[in-house]
């Protein structure tokens, strides 16, 4: 497969600049997996499409406000900060914009905390050594790290998290989740479908095009996923009494797929702590995970080729066609499918 088979053409006007409001006001499409039917809906109507016994997944991490703007010690040159992953209390994986940030070289922040480039890797990601730990800092000194599409200012930082988020640790929010209102989940509870809680922190790789010519040929970016013993057997129950396994996202998704790549039965799901560099395209045979709620995404992107592989490449291409012509709003603040 090649990857430009996963392109289509989306004008500027259909990103979605800010989020609706209230969250379950956005637009759902629905589509049913086995013979391609869309119908259209608005979020709040997603309830009535949960059936009791079911198993709604959530991702319950939480984004960091991962943007720091600093100055080089010694020129007083600008670039910009991105936190990726936290090794321990001063060490911070991270993407660092500017010229020429090689490693030595000492970094302010706009408080004057300061860190050194440990480590010059691939491209624009750096091993950042922090004078002090920030991690407690970043909600003063640190901005939340829409992605590059979004040009908005964010007037209220919880609008990029999820109602449900928890496990700080996130370059960018699962935002299929973030639709959902409390008491649209008390709603969906109410109807006998079980919530259950997986966490996967997304890296921003999760957002870019793939750049290879071949799907085969693409890395696959990795991040930390985990799913709990009491969690997993809540799944397995429901899988095993009939119910379907209803991803909230495609993080959700690959965080269910990788741990029942991890069980014996792979029919179930087994509770696991790890990286995960699962990477899902046509082709890929479905474990565990029955039906998806998920945005629509970029062209060229990993996200849309696991949605490929769970629909079919010219069904989910066709369905965002229908979703142009009907005025739906595009990525992270965008609209929604339902897909079972």
């Amino acid at each position: 497969m090649k990857v430009a088979d996963f392109d289509y053409d989306l004008p500027a006007s259909f990103i979605a600049q800010t989020p609706a409001e209230p969250r379950d006001a956005a637009r759902l499409m629905r589509m049913e997996r086995s013979s391609g039917a869309i119908t259209h809906h608005y979020f709040a109507d997603i309830a009535d499409m949960l059936l009791p016994g079911d198993v709604l997944v959530l991702n319950d991490t939480r984004v960091i406000p991962a943007r720091l703007p600093a100055t080089k010690a010694e020129s007083g040159g600008k670039v910009e900060i991105l936190l990726l992953r936290q090794w321990d209390d001063r060490r911070w994986l991270a993407l660092v914009g500017g010229r020429n940030v090689r490693a030595g070289m000492r970094l302010l922040l706009a408080d004057g905390t300061g860190c050194t480039v440990a480590a010059r890797l691939e491209k624009s990601q750096r091993v950042l050594e922090f004078d002090l730990p920030i991690s407690e800092r970043l909600p003063e000194l640190g901005e939340m790290p829409l992605p590059p599409y979004i040009h908005a200012e964010l007037q209220d930082r919880e609008r990029y998290q999820t109602v449900y988020s928890r496990s700080e640790g996130s370059a960018a929010a699962p935002t299929a989740g973030l639709h959902f209102t409390p008491a649209l989940l008390d709603q969906v509870a109410a109807k006998g479908v079980q919530l259950a809680r997986c966490t996967l922190h997304i890296g921003l790789d999760t957002f870019q095009p793939v750049t290879a010519e071949r799907v085969v040929e693409h890395k696959i970016h990795s991040e930390f996923a985990r799913l709990d013993p009491e969690q997993a057997q809540a799944i397995n129950s429901v899988k095993a009494a009939g119910g379907r396994v209803i991803a909230v996202g495609t993080t959700s998704a690959r965080t269910l797929e990788t741990a029942a790549a991890c069980a014996e039965d792979q029919r179930c799901v087994r509770p696991f702590a790890a990286d995960t560099a699962l990477f899902i395209y046509p082709g890929y045979r479905w474990r565990v995970v029955d039906a998806l709620i998920t945005n629509f995404h970029l062209p060229r992107s990993s996200l849309l080729m696991m949605l490929s592989a769970f629909v079919g490449r010219e069904r989910l291409l066709g369905a965002y066609e229908v979703a142009k012509s009907l005025g739906y709003r595009f990525y992270s603040f965008g609209d929604a499918m339902f897909i079972g």
